[in-house]
């Protein structure tokens, strides 16, 4: 009974322990784009897709348009949530405000494909499409882990 009890102590801090690591490579990952600028971000994307798709210079500029839009949006709404973080007024969201923001990221989606259809010929997009649904399935499967993790670490707080 006490090498089980042993085992399974030393199962769970082991666990912790990795995804305590994990954690830590994925917030320096995410520390790295925080800290450049719109155009940096916006550049350094469009020459990884440039490399990916192909592109023709006149589709680079287009899609250095395109970035850079996005990288701009992105970097206030990081740093406003930041702001909020940090003065203390940052709150759980109501259902109707998730929902809000949920229909607003899915407008943003559906824009960003019309203008890459517009930009990329059809085999470019065609990649492009297949890259971004393996983005979205790795972010699903991160949330997943981390909405176990969480419950697992409120199981061991009680």
């Amino acid at each position: 009974m006490k090498n089980i009890l042993i085992l399974a102590l030393a199962f769970v801090t082991i666990t912790v322990t990795a995804q305590g690591q994990v954690n830590k490579e994925s917030k320096q990952r995410m520390g790295k784009y925080q800290n450049m600028t719109p155009e940096e971000a916006a550049t350094q994307q469009t020459k990884k897709m440039t490399l990916a798709l192909d592109l023709t210079e006149a589709q680079q500029e287009k899609i250095q348009k395109i970035n850079l839009e996005n990288a701009k949006i992105r970097k206030a709404r990081m740093e406003s949530h930041k702001a909020m973080k940090e003065s203390g007024e940052f709150q759980k969201l109501s259902q109707e405000e998730k929902m809000k923001m949920k229909n607003e990221r899915l407008d943003k989606q559906i824009e960003m494909k019309k203008k890459m259809k517009e930009v990329l010929n059809e085999e470019q997009y065609k990649k492009w499409s297949e890259h971004m649904e393996e983005r979205h399935q790795k972010r699903k499967e991160k949330m997943k882990a981390y909405k176990h993790k969480k419950s697992e670490k409120e199981k061991l707080e009680k």
